[in-house]
C-alpha cells in the first residue's frame, strides 16, 4: 500500500494526510500548481506534496525547483531515472509525455500519415509506465494531445491493464477533456487518462464540468463537433479574467539581468510571472499590420489594404494568405474579449503562428499576459530565456484543469485513507 504522512511543509493542515505525488515531464510545473491550488480548507491547506519530478529539459526543471521546494528534481533523461527508492511511497503518479509524434500541428500527423512506430517521442509514454510499475501509485493520470487516444500507444495501454499484463492491477478511466469547461479562459482540448489501482475499489472517474459553452457567443475558431458537457457556469472570457488585470507592455525587451543556479547550473532567472509583460520591437510591416486588423479580425482583414510602411508604399497581405480561403482563420488574429483564449502553444509571442494579438492594443500577448491565461500565480518564479519561458508557458497544464483533477483525486482517496 502507498503510504501517507502528516507531513505539512506543502501546505496541508495539521493532521490531515498528505497525499505524495511524483511528477513525470513535469515541465515548470503546471500540473503541480494545479495540484497545489486546490485548497480545500482555504489558503494554504492544499493536501498534496510534490516529493520528485523528471525533466529534461533545464531551464524547465530550473523553474520547477524553484518553485516546489519540497521535490527532489531529477534534471535527467527519464530512462535513466531510479523510481526504486519511491516504490510504494506514493500515491499520485502524474504528466504529460512529450506529444510531438501525436500533434495535429506535426507534418506526420493522425490524419495524414500516422507516427512512425519507432519514433522516440511516442516511446517516452513506455518510461512513464515503467516508472508506475515500479512506484505502484495507488492512481496514475497521464495527459496528452487528444489524438492520442486514437493511437497505438494508447491501445497499447488498454491491452496492459487486461488479465496477465503489467498493468493489470489498475483500471483505465480515459476522456478528451477542454480546458473551459473547467473555470479556464482558454479552449485547450487535452486527452486526460486516470488509472485507479483496482484494490481501491471503482475507478475514479474525470471530474465533471463546472463550465460549459452556455451562454457564450459562437466560436467559429474552435471545433464545432466537441462534447457540450452542461455545466453550472458559462465559459469564462479572457477580456475580463486576463486583460483587464494587464496594464499595456512596458517599453522594455529584455528581462531583468539576474542570474540563479536552483539546480546547481547558472541560468537567467528567477523572473516572477511579473516580470514578464514585457515588450517586443515589431518591424514597420508588422506594426502596420496589427493596426489594420479590427477587433476580433485576423489576415483576412490585410486583403486589398495598403499602408506606408518605411516610406514605400507596401500591401499588407500576401500572395499567400489571400489565396488561401480555408483553412486557419486564426493567422494574425485579435483574441476575442468575450471568450475564452485559443490554446497557448510555445510561440504565442508570434501572431503568425495563431489568434495571438492582443484584443485591443496592437501588439502580441507577453509572455505574463500567456502565463496568467494558463493559470499561473503572479508570484511563480521562471528560469530561462524568453523563449524557454515561453516554451515552458506553453507546454505547461492550465492550472485550473489540474486543479479539478487534484480536487477529483483528493475526494477519491479520501474515502479509502
Amino acid at each position: 500500500m502507498a503510504t501517507t504522512s502528516t507531513d505539512t511543509s506543502a501546505g496541508a493542515t495539521p493532521n490531515e494526510p498528505t497525499i505524495t505525488v511524483v511528477d513525470l515531464f513535469s515541465g515548470a510545473g503546471g500540473f503541480s500548481a494545479g495540484f497545489r491550488a486546490y485548497e480545500p480548507a482555504g489558503p494554504g491547506s492544499s493536501p498534496f506534496r510534490s516529493v520528485a519530478a523528471v525533466e529534461f529539459d533545464e531551464a524547465a526543471a530550473a523553474t520547477y525547483a524553484a518553485n516546489f521546494g519540497s521535490a527532489h528534481v531529477a534534471n535527467i533523461d527519464i530512462s535513466t531515472w531510479d523510481a526504486k527508492p519511491y516504490e510504494d511511497r506514493v500515491d499520485v503518479v502524474m504528466g504529460g509525455p512529450p506529444c510531438q509524434g501525436f500533434s495535429a500541428l506535426n507534418r506526420d500527423n493522425l490524419e495524414r500519415k500516422p507516427p512512425k512506430a519507432d519514433d522516440p517521442r511516442n516511446k517516452l509514454w513506455r518510461e512513464y509506465m515503467r516508472v508506475v510499475t515500479t512506484i505502484k501509485p495507488k492512481i496514475f493520470v497521464l495527459e496528452n494531445v487528444d489524438r492520442f487516444l486514437k493511437s497505438q500507444e494508447f491501445s497499447d495501454l488498454e491491452k496492459a491493464t487486461e488479465d496477465g499484463g503489467e498493468l493489470s492491477d489498475y483500471t483505465l478511466c480515459a476522456k478528451v477533456l477542454n480546458a473551459a469547461d473547467y473555470g479556464v479562459p482558454q479552449a485547450r482540448r487535452r486527452a486526460i487518462v486516470i488509472a485507479t489501482r483496482n484494490d481501491l475499489g471503482k475507478p475514479l472517474e474525470h471530474p465533471r464540468a463546472t463550465h460549459s459553452r452556455t451562454a457564450v457567443p459562437p466560436q467559429p475558431t474552435l471545433d464545432e463537433h466537441e462534447d457540450q458537457t452542461s455545466g453550472t457556469s458559462p465559459w469564462v472570457a479572457v477580456g475580463p479574467a486576463i486583460f483587464s488585470r494587464t496594464a499595456p507592455a512596458t517599453t522594455e525587451i529584455n528581462l531583468p539581468d539576474r542570474k540563479g543556479k536552483p539546480l546547481g547550473v547558472v541560468l537567467p532567472g528567477p523572473y516572477r510571472t511579473t516580470e514578464l509583460h514585457i515588450g517586443r520591437t515589431p518591424t514597420a510591416l508588422s506594426l502596420a499590420r496589427y493596426r489594420t486588423i479590427g477587433r476580433g479580425g485576423n489576415r483576412h482583414d490585410l486583403r486589398g489594404k495598403w499602408a506606408m510602411v518605411d516610406g514605400t508604399k507596401t500591401y499588407l497581405s500576401t500572395v499567400s494568405w489571400d489565396k488561401h480561403n480555408t483553412g486557419s482563420g486564426d493567422v494574425m488574429g485579435r483574441m476575442h474579449l468575450d471568450r475564452p483564449s485559443v490554446t497557448i502553444r510555445t510561440e504565442f509571442y508570434k501572431p503568425e503562428k495563431g489568434r495571438y494579438l492582443h484584443p485591443v492594443e496592437d501588439r502580441p500577448i507577453t509572455h505574463y499576459e500567456a502565463a496568467l491565461i494558463q493559470g499561473f500565480p503572479a508570484d511563480f518564479e521562471w528560469f530561462g530565456s524568453k523563449i524557454e519561458i515561453a516554451r515552458q508557458i506553453g507546454n505547461a497544464v492550465p492550472v485550473g484543469l489540474g486543479r479539478a483533477l487534484a480536487q477529483a483525486i483528493h475526494e477519491r482517496l479520501s474515502t479509502t485513507q
